[in-house]
């Protein structure tokens, strides 16, 4: 078969093998994940083995120090692949659970219950603990996962699918509900993108160039968020020592991740005491400043920001600065620069607050706390497929309860429509 016939296959036999994973127990689908987990950590010489070979490769064909990390498995981190599917074992099953129930006026009683999306399929870049991770994850909603990794981690996902698969096999389920194309050709990603028979939905994960590509080809709908450009606003109740730490952290602690922040938007009431203060701290830590004119005034250290600063998603040490005129200017600012990811205010003001909550369109709005809580283990999700920054049908940090979605269940006693 060529390319195009083996992805068609793939992804038919992965939606047939959905509609088993669906009805499979929760006592199952957690002895599966912890049985997961075991024969990673005994493959794990294996593991390393199909991992060097793609080592090697980034490093023949140039790959940087920071990918190259990204991209290596040892036995430290392939345990903390298996500790992550025990913690996803360990996490309640939402299939199954009814969301609401109400009667109406003639007795019928419909609630809606959770139930799996189906097939997903999941194209991401260079981690190969995503392998493990996603699928965990779409099996434990009971769904059936297509994997379609980057070519620079091939044979390590190779490997971590055949562990995976190898514990479906021993356990009598069907080895078709984690499948991965297994091969490098974009014509692979073209063709699973095409499956919109097989495939209810799409998550990539990687780069905005990746995520841009996945959707301008997918006839499948798709999950995702492009970039974060995370905004904090300090209002003038701000207390400055609080948002001082939150601002430190959610600058630097990771600068590289989509919840860092990258504007800093600050009343002007308190922008004469505040900017030298805070501008100290960051240029100190070696944050590079670009600011509007009235920022600069303050802190001359800064740089001119252009207009492009403000939609600018650096994920590096670079801060956008802002003096902003009241809290209807800053919910203004985030609203027409955003990416609909995650803001905070620092305030000391309740009715601000809320207002800021209410009228902040993005997916993760916070009150006096570090942009980087935008994350499902810090959420209270558990582990997380990713983040979406689209509205339909998740929003946010994406746990086991966003791989499924409801329908209607009725109860009736031989009611029939007049």
């Amino acid at each position: 078969m060529n390319i195009a016939e083996q992805v068609v296959t793939i992804a038919k036999n992965a939606r047939e093998a959905s509609l088993i994973m669906a009805r499979t127990s929760t006592t199952i689908k957690n002895d599966m994940l912890l049985n997961m987990a075991i024969a990673l950590e005994n493959s794990a010489p294996t593991l390393i083995a199909e991992n060097r070979k793609d080592l090697e490769t980034g490093q023949q064909k140039g790959l940087s120090s920071a990918m190259l990390d990204r991209l290596m498995l040892n036995e430290g981190r392939i345990k903390g692949i298996a500790d992550a599917l025990r913690e996803i074992a360990a996490l309640p099953d939402p299939v199954g659970e009814v969301t609401k129930m109400w009667k109406r006026p003639n007795e019928l009683m419909v609630g809606k219950m959770r139930i799996p999306l189906g097939t997903i399929g999941i194209i991401y870049e260079s981690r190969p603990n995503v392998t493990a991770d996603a699928a965990a994850l779409c099996l434990k909603a009971g769904n059936a996962v297509v994997l379609r990794g980057g070519s620079e981690a091939i044979h390590s996902n190779r490997a971590i699918a055949a562990v995976l698969q190898g514990v479906l096999k021993e356990m009598k389920l069907p080895e078709a509900v984690l499948s991965l194309i297994p091969f490098t050709e974009r014509e692979g990603v073209l063709e699973m993108l095409k499956q919109e028979e097989s495939i209810d939905l799409i998550i990539p994960r990687g780069g905005e160039s990746l995520i841009r590509f996945v959707v301008e080809n997918s006839r499948i709908p798709v999950i995702k968020h492009y970039k974060g450009v995370c905004h904090i606003f300090v209002d003038q109740s701000a207390d400055f020592d609080k948002a001082e730490q939150i601002i430190i952290n959610s600058k630097t602690q990771r600068p590289g991740v989509c919840n860092s922040l990258e504007t800093l938007l600050i009343h002007k009431d308190v922008a004469a005491e505040f900017i030298p203060r805070i501008a100290a701290t960051l240029t100190a830590l070696g944050v590079e400043l670009r600011g509007d004119d009235a920022f600069c005034s303050a802190a001359p250290i800064a740089k001119s920001a252009t207009e492009e600063d403000w939609y600018t998603e650096y994920l590096e040490l670079i801060l956008s600065c802002r003096v902003v005129d009241d809290l209807d200017a800053a919910i203004a600012h985030i609203n027409r620069y955003c990416s609909l990811h995650t803001e905070s205010i620092i305030t000391s003001d309740y009715s601000r607050a809320q207002r800021f909550i209410r009228e902040v369109n993005s997916s993760c709005v916070m009150v006096n706390a570090s942009t980087r809580f935008a994350d499902g283990g810090q959420l209270g999700l558990g582990a997380e497929i990713g983040i979406s920054t689209t509205k339909l049908h998740s929003f946010g940090p994406m746990g086991l309860e966003d791989l499924t979605t409801t329908k209607f269940i009725v109860y009736g006693d031989g009611q029939v429509r007049e």
